[in-house]
């Protein structure tokens, strides 16, 4: 099992470009199912999650074709060959849940697995299945899958969510578009993912309206056609390579970035005292002084501080001239990197759902552990700025949400190595 040792090495320098949204294209990959043309991605992320919904999408009967590299994906979902995403697949990661809406909307049926993924708490499937019974379906839960059926088509309906879940919103969203009526979506999620996707679904044919606002209305088509889009750029490898100058101090241009993307994460890592601008095609950040100030966050969906990026916070906060509160609001048991930042000098004291950060001067080189994607890197951003080596192991989880993170960081000047237990 591979694990990456990094010692801090002082200020970084260079430019980092970032790569198309994760969880953009695991959205937009499903949406080949509602039409029988293809689908082209462009700006595709080169990870295991991908690699894990192509095996789903193809096990569905969808040709799936990586071109340059893998950043670009064809998929064909003209011969269909099954509704059924099994649990050996889905189980490995919670986007494949996305099938859902789509194979209903194009089928009349989908049997699809309970969902799995990284284990930060129980993420239940009740707003999905009220989403898509508000269009018509009945759904029943029987030995692990969830057994979704139309008679006909897909019915326009309206559905009030009573938290705004982005995998509920595209999961209604999708299956929508081919429902028969005009179908409204209240208190819907507004993250930037959710405006990719409808700006695919729109270029297809879809009539939809509000996307990222919080009520979303779609007017049902006959049918979509294909086309080509470029995924979205990534916020959160945005927000996680802003903060690595921040922590190791230098100056760093993220290339593709773009303000809008952030929501509160921006004012809020301003206010640890980092210069940061905007340009036409990047965003700047430079360390300008010595003292990071302590800020208190609270996770939000978007536009609030968004729960992806809490982790990798909370290792700047370990190094803040001060006391700063991290509240987690959307998922519990997201402060397992906690212990692991203290092995490293951290002081850090959880109760509940708020962690209290008490800076230090410093923090030592440890073994440490990851216990999940987002917690892997930030235990690698605490290495940067640590005296020493550290090693994180069981970086696996690292590679189903950041490319070659080992190959940017080192090429803005990082002493950082992949290495092979």
């Amino acid at each position: 099992m591979d694990s990456i040792v990094v010692t801090g090495n002082g200020p970084l320098k260079g430019k980092i470009s970032i790569t198309g949204a994760k969880n953009a294209c695991l959205a937009l990959m499903p949406v080949t199912l509602l039409t029988e043309e293809p689908v082209t991605l462009t700006n595709a992320p080169i990870l295991s999650d991908i690699k894990t919904a192509d095996a789903l999408l193809s096990s569905l009967g969808t040709e799936v074709t990586f071109l340059n590299g893998g950043r670009v994906l064809v998929l064909s979902s003209h011969n269909l060959q099954s509704s059924h995403a099994d649990y050996d697949i889905v189980r490995k990661m919670r986007a494949s849940n996305l099938v859902l809406g789509p194979l209903l909307a194009r089928t009349g049926e989908a049997v699809v697995s309970l969902p799995g993924g990284c284990a930060i708490g129980a993420r239940p499937m009740d707003l999905h299945i009220g989403a898509l019974e508000s269009l018509g379906a009945s759904i029943e839960l029987k030995e692990g899958y969830l057994h979704a059926k139309s008679k006909g088509r897909l019915k326009a309906g309206t559905f009030t969510m009573r938290m705004a879940s982005v995998g509920a919103t595209e999961n209604f969203i999708m299956a929508a578009t081919l429902a028969n009526g005009t179908s409204i979506l209240e208190n819907a999620a507004k993250e930037p993912e959710i405006v990719d996707l409808v700006k695919c679904l729109r270029s297809m044919g879809a009539q939809i309206q509000g996307e990222g606002s919080s009520r979303i209305e779609i007017q049902g088509v006959e049918a979509l056609n294909g086309t080509t889009h470029p995924v979205v750029v990534d916020r959160i490898e945005l927000g996680t390579y802003m903060i690595a100058p921040a922590i190791a101090g230098g100056e760093v241009d993220l290339i593709g970035g773009q303000k809008e993307l952030l929501g509160a994460f921006w004012g809020c890592l301003q206010r640890t005292g980092l210069d940061i601008s905007e340009t036409s095609n990047c965003i700047k950040v430079k360390k300008v002084d010595d003292l990071i100030k302590p800020v208190d966050v609270k996770t939000e969906v978007f536009p609030g501080f968004a729960t992806d990026l809490q982790a990798q916070f909370m290792a700047l906060m370990c190094l803040a001239d001060g006391t700063s509160y991290l509240e987690e609001t959307l998922f519990e048991n997201r402060f397992m990197h906690a212990p692991e930042l203290m092995r490293m000098g951290a002081k850090i004291d959880v109760q509940g759902g708020v962690a209290k950060v008490q800076g230090v001067s410093s923090l030592k080189g440890a073994p440490v552990m990851a216990t999940d994607l987002r917690a892997s890197v930030s235990l690698i951003l605490a290495g940067l700025a640590a005296e020493g080596e550290t090693k994180v192991a069981r970086v696996y989880h690292l590679d189903r949400g950041y490319e070659n993170l080992v190959g940017k960081l080192s090429d803005v000047g990082a002493n950082i190595k992949r290495i092979s237990d």
